[in-house]
């Protein structure tokens, strides 16, 4: 039972880390505390029941893929000697460093482990005849799990890991000593403390339009021959919206805010009040923080999400599109590589949506 037990947890952690897909998002470089309890499959060798246990943790986000985490673990399981009036405890208690690699930055972070530490077991069967056997050893341990957040200061942790440490146990009931393995199955929540806060600006400020060319009036007759008509101007007319993407969106989200909407009501308004209007085209731009890949989807997304917004309130389908351009066009560039607070408001500019609204004003024409 005990094995069946062990292929059906790893079966299932193995199908969750397989349904994530494999983007990265920014790392904040956060500090979380991860608190939880535990289910150990125990060594068949210590002639123990499952038991159960708890672990606190704590983590930091070291760059887009790496994690590690400080472990405490205590788990403790009831004698299984098939000796009667058995009545003794098997206890472990480790204390390890943990490496995790994330295989993605976004909400759901599926994630594979391998840590080393130190473990103490100590087996104390009185009625078989090993009393208060403890030994302290090194502790090794590999597994995968994954985690999901919920919010960006809660989520919660799930794993899968068996752990080798060393025993002192041997007698004659046929408890062995020696090296063990256990395995655990941890769930815990995720307490993030250390994030910079996301920063929220306003819009930047809407270009002013470039004046219309004016049409020069044609010069006085000099004789009774009519002059030439003045040409025809049209002028091509163009302006662009600019919002920020922290007003427009959560973190790390394509869902626009409440504070967003506004300010694309107030873009939609203006452009159907204009009927020159011919094309309207939203530009998504993120800054450098994160893989190529993960910002040009990001910015494909909010691009999209606008422009059906826009859509919704009266612009024309036919005239508008949408398009994402990631990190390729800053508008400003700033110093450094190490994720802070400093950093991301620094490249505040460069998160952005931008509008562009085109068309032909009629100037001189009838």
């Amino acid at each position: 039972m005990k094995k069946n037990f062990v292929r059906f947890a790893v079966a299932s952690a193995l199908m969750l880390s397989a349904q994530a897909a494999l983007a990265d998002d920014m790392y904040r470089g956060a500090w979380y505390a991860v608190p939880g309890v535990s289910y150990m499959n125990t060594d068949s060798d210590l002639d123990a029941d499952n038991g159960r246990g708890g672990f606190l943790a704590i983590g930091k986000e070291l760059s887009e893929h790496w994690d590690i985490q400080g472990r405490l673990g205590y788990n403790r399981a009831d004698e299984d000697t098939n000796i009667a009036a058995a009545s003794g405890k098997y206890k472990q208690t480790t204390l390890g460093l943990d490496a995790l690699y994330l295989f993605s930055r976004e909400k759901f972070r599926p994630f594979l482990l391998a840590g080393l530490g130190a473990g103490r077991n100590n087996v104390d069967y009185n009625n078989a005849g090993v009393s208060d056997k403890s030994k302290t050893s090194w502790l090794a341990n590999v597994g995968l799990g994954a985690q999901y957040l919920f919010s960006d200061a809660f989520g919660l942790q799930a794993d899968v890991r068996h752990q080798w440490s060393r025993s002192d146990a041997d007698n004659n009931a046929g408890v062995d000593s020696g090296t063990i393995g256990n395995t655990l199955v941890n769930l815990g929540g995720i307490f993030r403390f250390g994030a910079p806060a996301p920063v929220v600006e306003e819009a930047l400020p809407e270009p002013t339009p470039a004046p219309m060319a004016a049409v020069e009036p044609a010069p006085a007759p000099m004789a009774p021959v009519a002059p030439a008509p003045a040409p025809v101007v049209c002028t091509p007319q163009s302006e662009t919206i600019t919002v920020s993407a922290e007003k427009l969106f959560g973190f790390d989200k394509a869902n626009l805010k409440e504070e967003g909407r506004k300010a694309l009501d107030e873009a939609a308004a203006k452009i159907t009040a204009n009927p020159e209007i011919n094309a309207v085209v939203v530009t998504g731009h993120t800054d450098r923080i994160g893989s190529d890949a993960y910002n040009q989807k990001l910015s494909e997304r909010r691009a999209k999400q606008v422009a059906e917004y826009l859509v919704a309130h009266g612009v024309n389908s036919a005239i508008i599109s949408s398009q994402g351009k990631g990190k390729t066009e800053p508008v400003v560039q700033c110093d450094g590589k190490k994720v802070s607070k400093q950093l991301i408001s620094c490249l505040q500019p460069n998160r952005r949506v931008e509008i562009r609204a085109e068309g032909t004003k009629q100037v001189g024409c009838n």
